[in-house]
């Protein structure tokens, strides 16, 4: 499928939240077992900044914010940058000359695809979430492709539904192995209770507060922003408060449930088999957490609790669950069979074909 003159170049413009930048990676890992070259684009000041290069790939900045909610200098620094945006993308791709470019979600990825579109180059986006969000519905008409995790109405015939691409990295180790190297025990249950890369403060408060001094074991990843005030009420050896996790796999192959919001993260903890208890963040956008969890609980395989009572209801849920290992067992295996694991594979091949019919 590979030109024989010169390799394929995929260009990825993904960032802001590790849920955007490690679907990309994983995407990125499947073009280059199909021979092609990839770079990202990105924020200087974000996490993408560190994890692209970490992981091997060419990096290339330029100056852009997200769009603070409220009136204030720092939305009208945001719209300077995004104005002055589109001009810094074109540069970058009058460097790397990519053959097919790639918005892997954030706010990164628009002024890439409009300069794509600007220079003819076949452009796709994905979307993560069961909502179409403002970055992409702006983009959305100078794409080619749009890769959707879950099925979105009203949508032209550019969609194509294919899950949410899977890392690596957030492939589940074997249940010793994963242990082991987190140091929990080997017997008896884990619950993983997981907020995202930033932290979720309802679950955290939640967690210390039920199993922080009795209880079952918990492998807890509390985000970065909170671990410094938190990391002192973990008081027992069983209770594993660790900031972040860069190789999420290993969680994953750890936990016997988990407790988590519902971002894109949701499709891991789904590839990987796990029960879980699902408490969608009440302030995302368009409530689009709340439609992501619903997925998973009408396939079986997860339950999902409002954050305002989860304090109340998600210690005795998960009290019930780890005594009924017959109904986990049944939960995890309907939560393998709506992910999607060949997700990074579709859109790989996808982009190569868009790319090859430019060439």
């Amino acid at each position: 499928m590979v030109a024989e003159s010169r390799q394929l170049r995929c260009l990825i413009a993904a960032g802001g939240t590790v849920g955007h930048v490690a679907p990309s990676l994983a995407v990125a890992e499947a073009l280059r077992e199909r021979g092609v070259a990839v770079t990202f684009a990105g924020s200087r000041e974000r996490v993408e900044a560190r994890l692209v290069p970490e992981h091997g790939y060419p990096f290339d900045s330029f100056p852009i914010a997200g769009f603070p909610r409220r009136p204030g200098p720092r939305l009208v620094r945001a719209l300077g940058l995004a104005a002055a945006s589109p001009a810094a993308c074109l540069r970058i791709l009058a460097r790397r000359r990519p053959d097919v470019v790639l918005g892997g979600g954030g706010y990164v990825a628009g002024p890439m695809v409009l300069a794509a579109w600007l220079r003819r180059i076949p452009a796709a986006l994905t979307e993560a979430d069961a909502h179409l969000g403002l970055a992409n519905r702006l983009a959305a008409p100078f794409a080619r492709r749009l890769f959707l995790a879950y099925p979105i109405p009203g949508l032209d015939g550019k969609a194509r539904v294919v899950g949410r691409p899977i890392p690596a990295a957030s492939r589940a180790l074997p249940r010793e192995q994963a242990r082991g190297a987190l140091g929990l025990p080997l017997e008896g249950a884990v619950l993983g209770v997981f907020g995202g890369s930033l932290g979720a403060r309802t679950l955290n408060e939640l967690a210390l507060e039920t199993w922080a001094t009795a209880g079952p074991a918990v492998l807890h990843v509390c985000g970065e922003r909170d671990y410094g005030e938190l990391r002192a009420r973990a008081v027992r050896p069983e209770y594993r408060l660790v900031p972040f996790l860069d190789e999420f796999g290993a969680a994953l192959g750890a936990v016997d449930l988990i407790v988590s919001r519902s971002g894109g993260s949701v499709w891991e903890i789904a590839a990987a088999g796990r029960p879980a208890i699902l408490v969608p963040y009440p302030e995302a956008t368009a409530n689009h957490q709340r439609a992501n969890a619903e997925y998973f609980a009408r396939a079986g395989g997860a339950v999902v609790v409002d954050d305002r009572q989860a304090r109340e209801l998600v210690p005795r849920l998960v009290a019930e669950l780890l005594a009924d290992p017959r109904r986990l067992s049944g939960m995890g295996e309907a939560m393998r069979a709506a992910a999607k694991p060949d997700a990074a594979e579709r859109i790989a091949d996808e982009l190569v074909s868009l790319a090859a019919a430019r060439r």
